[in-house]
């Protein structure tokens, strides 16, 4: 049986069509795609997301397991409030998955995981936390959907639009730049939308999401389905696992270098292998520009060589 959010019943009655994601049943549109897609690019949407995964580490070696475990240094999280994107490798170097740290205290740090990745992620942090028998709690928020609700309000009048509807946490997020986080009382609020726009991801208590979602639609913002959310990352050159990343490519290879942090001798899993491997892909993004159309898993011919297409739209 399909997990559903708290929100669920709330798209339902807004006609929202539903596909399966990670073992979640998810709104993948409420109407029109490009209407959607527009409304996040000039305006202001919104997405229901509580199907992340939110896993809480704490404990007096989080850092030296966070710093073990990720590709990106965590050490550049200076202060809590910070985040950052990372990948997470596994022995041969490849891809597990990619990943979102916040920092919400000196020793307690969130990752946000998707929940197509849920199960395999936990299943391998937890053997890393057995294997290297390092002082560190991992907890999750909330052991169910009917705990906590996850919107991304995204887009140009984003931040304006929330403060409209939650005024009492515009004090604290006014300053708040992007790859940034902020706890006000029982809001968790993150500028770490998928979407390539300016926004907030707010994670709040189940039994408050649906006065938020229509109190933002009052003002204007746009409920958008998981097919919008996909097309804006595309255009905005983001990645997706399963498509232009798996266990299969290195970061470097799914264009990812970014993620890794090259500079010291840091002993992350999969290090020695990344290095050492040949490089076999290069990721490129594509630009139509003649009449046509691309398709996903399409082959392409370029002057570095063949490929295939991972996402078009």
């Amino acid at each position: 049986m399909l997990k559903k959010s708290p929100l669920h019943a709330v798209h339902r009655a807004l006609g929202a069509r539903f596909v399966s994601h990670g073992g979640w049943e998810v709104p993948v549109n409420f109407g029109s795609v490009t209407a959607e897609h527009h409304a996040v690019r000039r305006d202001c949407g919104m997405f229901d997301v509580s199907w992340l995964t939110h896993l809480d580490i704490q404990g007096p070696d989080t850092r030296k397991f966070l710093l073990r475990l990720l590709a990106n240094d965590i050490d550049r999280l200076d202060r809590p409030g910070k985040s950052l994107y990372t990948t997470m490798l596994n022995d041969d170097g490849g891809v597990m998955d990619d990943l979102i740290v916040h920092r919400l205290d000196y020793d307690r740090y969130r990752l946000i995981i998707d929940a197509d990745r849920s199960d395999r992620d936990l299943a391998w942090i937890k053997t890393c936390q057995h294997t290297w028998k390092l002082d560190v709690t991992l907890s999750l928020l909330g052991s169910d959907s009917e705990t906590f609700a996850t919107i991304a309000i995204q887009g140009p009048s984003a931040r304006s639009k929330v403060w409209d509807v939650l005024p009492e946490i515009r004090p604290t997020t006014i300053g708040l730049t992007a790859y940034s986080s902020a706890q006000v009382e029982s809001i968790f609020v993150a500028t770490t939308g998928y979407t390539g726009e300016d926004g907030f991801e707010i994670t709040l208590p189940a039994n408050r999401a649906e006065a938020l979602w229509y109190a933002l639609m009052a003002v204007g913002v746009k409920p958008c389905g998981f097919c919008a959310r996909d097309t804006l990352r595309t255009e905005a050159g983001l990645r997706l696992y399963g498509r232009d990343m798996d266990e299969m490519l290195s970061p470097f290879e799914a264009g990812l270098a970014w993620s890794v942090e090259t500079t010291s001798e840091r002993d992350f899993i999969g290090r020695n292998a990344l290095f050492a491997r040949a490089q076999r892909w290069q990721f490129l993004g594509l630009k139509l520009v003649d009449k046509g159309l691309l398709r996903d898993r399409q082959t392409v011919f370029t002057e570095h060589g063949e490929g295939k297409i991972t996402r078009a739209c």
